[in-house]
């Protein structure tokens, strides 16, 4: 067979081969370009924050004390009940108080009657001084008689006073609107509270609390004192979060600023105000407080998950015009709206940055850009 003739067959039969390898990697789809999450990077006013640990404390609590000594007859209320400011909370015993106060009113009496006993028999001894009489020594005796009796009827009434008073301790009363703890008695106990006064329960006012926590000099000063654009940073509503999810969002009032650093721990004690309307807060929990310190005005923002770290540098892959990817190192400033990260340098507002493939994207390759929120 002639050998032209053979090699144009084989040249047909490869034209035929790569066409047919050309056909089947457009049916596969291999010759396509790889379709790639992308986002815009914004510009935005972001109130940058840094937490801080703290404690919460009732603005408002009192120590319930029984003030007499007596048995404690009866506690009017449930461990942990919400009370109410003038509610009925002990009984103690008034027996020995009642006999005080009976015994206390006759000595006023008899002191009353003594003192206008004496008085009259003053008057009628200086109208006997006048017709001589009598001797001036008993004007005088009589008139010393007139002031005992007032004397007397100051003591008289001091002691009933008091008397009243240990009557009225027997009976005790909430001075405020709050939560009780458990009654440290159980009703038949003997209390010895003249002396010295016995705790019987303590009532909380939770109706507001505070979130006391301490922050570092250098945030003070950068925070409070140096900071431009402090007075558009609003402090009457500092986020305050906890580690078990609340039905309802809380945020405080900065109310209070220690006016000198702990020199021993170089922080400074710090407190915000939190009204606590649906009562799922209580004197003791821990919490974090979100203290803003700084407002960016224009701050570029992209998704941290973006964001990939190299042994030198931390670098996005950015879409250019022409849909190829562009390695770019960047530099990033803190965490912004909870999973945006501030980019400081290297990347403008407006570029579109890839924001998911990253294993499957290298510089210089062209995508076809999916464009994400």
């Amino acid at each position: 067979m002639d050998k032209r003739y053979l090699l144009v067959i084989g040249c047909a039969a490869a034209l035929c081969l790569t066409g047919c390898d050309k056909t089947k990697k457009k049916a596969t789809g291999t010759d396509e370009v790889l379709p790639v999450d992308v986002a815009i990077a914004p510009v935005d006013t972001v109130l940058l924050s840094k937490p801080y640990p703290g404690t919460l404390t009732a603005v408002g609590s009192v120590d319930i004390v029984g003030r007499v000594n007596g048995v404690l007859l009866t506690q009017d209320f449930k461990d942990g009940d919400m009370v109410k400011k003038g509610q009925l909370l002990f009984t103690i015993e008034d027996g020995p108080y009642v006999d005080a106060v009976r015994e206390a009113e006759a000595t006023l009496t008899t002191a009353q009657s003594q003192y206008e006993y004496n008085s009259k028999h003053y008057d009628a001894m200086q109208k006997a001084l006048a017709s001589d009489a009598v001797a001036q020594i008993e004007v005088l005796q009589a008139k010393s008689a007139v002031e005992q009796s007032e004397a007397d009827i100051k003591s008289a009434k001091a002691a009933l006073a008091g008397a009243h008073s240990n009557l009225s301790y027997c009976t005790i009363y909430s001075p405020l609107d709050g939560q009780s703890n458990i009654g440290a008695y159980t009703p038949g106990t003997y209390i010895s509270g003249a002396d010295s006064p016995v705790v019987l329960a303590t009532i909380y006012d939770n109706s507001q609390l505070n979130a006391n926590f301490f922050i570092e000099d250098a945030s003070f000063l950068r925070s409070f004192v140096n900071e431009n654009g402090r007075s558009k940073i609003d402090y009457d509503s500092v986020p305050v979060i906890f580690s078990e999810t609340l039905p309802h969002e809380y945020k405080g009032k900065l109310i209070y600023l220690a006016p000198d650093v702990d020199t021993s721990t170089g922080t400074l004690h710090v407190r915000c105000r939190i009204q606590n309307p649906y009562g799922e807060l209580k004197a003791g929990m821990y919490a974090t407080i979100n203290l803003p310190y700084k407002l960016e005005p224009h701050a570029v923002l992209v998704k941290d998950a973006s964001i990939s770290t190299s042994q030198t540098n931390k670098f996005l892959y950015v879409v250019n015009d022409s849909n190829r990817i562009v390695y770019t190192p960047i530099e990033v400033g803190e965490m912004a709206n909870d999973s945006m990260r501030i980019v400081t340098k290297g990347l403008k507002g407006g570029e579109k940055y890839v924001t998911k493939a990253l294993l499957k994207v290298r510089p210089g390759m062209e995508i076809k850009p999916i464009l994400t929120k």
